[in-house]
């Protein structure tokens, strides 16, 4: 599982060492709302509170780092990931099954937190998903900005699977 959950990974860590500072920062509105960078510290910041998580025992997707480093500077995104990376290859695998507790915000209309029971191999799945999820939108981001990225850069797994079954190619990312 830690071995497929790097190449999802490996993802980040291509596109941070392929674009500059004014690509990573821009904000195409009205298209978007936030820029790569934005979407890249949130995928990061959901890997840090796992990380965090696992040492007390509480995940808290509500602590963000917003406005830091990791949302300007490619480089910087790239050291916390590198972090991760490291994190994640010296991970027992006994610790995966581990139970955590959960906390994240559930509405968008008042604040109501939810506590819910979990282990980090279910929060990592998550994470993987997440972050595929905000690679395909840095994906658009970088498309509008005339950039190509690596082939499969934002293809879910499954989606991935789907393609090779039918013969189909996971198409370059002109973006």
């Amino acid at each position: 599982m830690i071995e497929a959950h790097l190449e999802v990974l490996a993802q980040a860590s291509s596109y941070l060492m392929e674009v500059g500072t004014p690509r990573y920062v821009q904000v195409l509105s009205p298209r978007f709302m936030s820029s790569a960078g934005s979407h890249m510290r949130h995928i990061l910041d959901h890997y840090t509170a796992l990380r965090a998580g696992l040492q007390c025992g509480e995940v808290d997707y509500t602590v963000r780092s917003r406005g830091s480093a990791i949302e300007s500077d490619p480089v910087a995104a790239l050291a916390r990931l590198d972090a991760i990376e490291a994190w994640l290859t010296h991970l027992p695998d006994a610790q995966l099954r581990e139970p955590l507790s959960l906390r994240t915000e559930v509405s968008v209309s008042r604040r109501e937190v939810a506590n819910v029971p979990t282990t980090l191999a279910r929060e990592l799945v998550f994470a993987a998903s997440h972050a595929v999820h905000h690679f395909a939108m840095i994906g658009q981001i970088a498309s509008q900005q005339g950039q190509v990225l690596a082939r499969g850069f934002g293809v879910a797994p499954a989606t991935a699977s789907h393609l090779r079954a039918t013969g189909a190619a996971v198409r370059q990312t002109r973006v």
